[in-house]
């Protein structure tokens, strides 16, 4: 990938460049699913953390869990649950604007101090469109974007995944994943807000 192909992945809309990975080893709870469905949910978890060379575990000994998928039918199933307003500010506003906006998905980040990620939240509202995606690809999808701070434009013109040509199944397009790998390298910082971070995503990229 280019440098202008990655700084355009962690742009924001109003200009901004902003990066952060997570700081701590990922410890996740899924909320709203079947045996089968939490499985598929863990196995993405799993599959790109290792691909990150990130751990996961069972339990944050601040938190208890620092990464939460909510998959629901409807945006106000979100204020039943209990002690989530003490986790995310402004939840009842929050509820009406996504209701109001027809959303199906929403992802929210707290940071440490240094800037990573501390936690996320992951919302998923299985509205006829989302129901339609197979478990696979939707976990996949989801973690992806969960595991590194992007821009909130950064895959709204081509996912993350694609279709492998062989086996018909869907994938992590590879330079995507070579992104995510040079991402969380250790030489390279976990929180970044110039531009010219992706200069160095770059030359880790010519590297591997």
């Amino acid at each position: 990938m280019e440098p202008a192909e990655i700084e355009a992945l962690f742009t924001r809309t109003d200009e901004s460049y902003l990066f952060s990975r997570w700081g701590r080893p990922i410890a996740p709870i899924v909320f709203g699913v079947d045996d089968a469905t939490l499985s598929v949910v863990k196995g993405a978890i799993e599959a790109v953390a290792q691909l990150a060379g990130h751990h996961v575990v069972e339990t944050d000994p601040e938190l208890g869990a620092n990464l939460m998928v909510f998959f629901f039918r409807e945006w106000e199933e979100l204020l039943e649950v209990p002690d989530l307003g003490r986790l995310v500010p402004d939840l009842e506003p929050l509820v009406v604007r996504l209701r109001a906006a027809d959303a199906n998905q929403y992802r929210i980040f707290r940071f440490e101090e240094a800037g990573t990620i501390k936690a996320s939240f992951v919302f998923l509202r299985m509205d006829e469109h989302l129901s339609a995606v197979p478990a696979e690809t939707l976990a996949l999808s989801q973690i992806v974007q969960t595991i590194l701070l992007w821009s909130d434009a950064a895959f709204q013109g081509r996912s993350p995944l694609a279709q492998a040509p062989d086996a018909g199944a869907v994938i992590l397009r590879p330079e995507i994943g070579d992104l995510i790998r040079a991402a969380y390298d250790p030489v390279m910082p976990g929180h970044a807000v110039d531009a010219s971070h992706a200069l160095r995503l770059a030359a880790r990229l010519r590297r591997t």
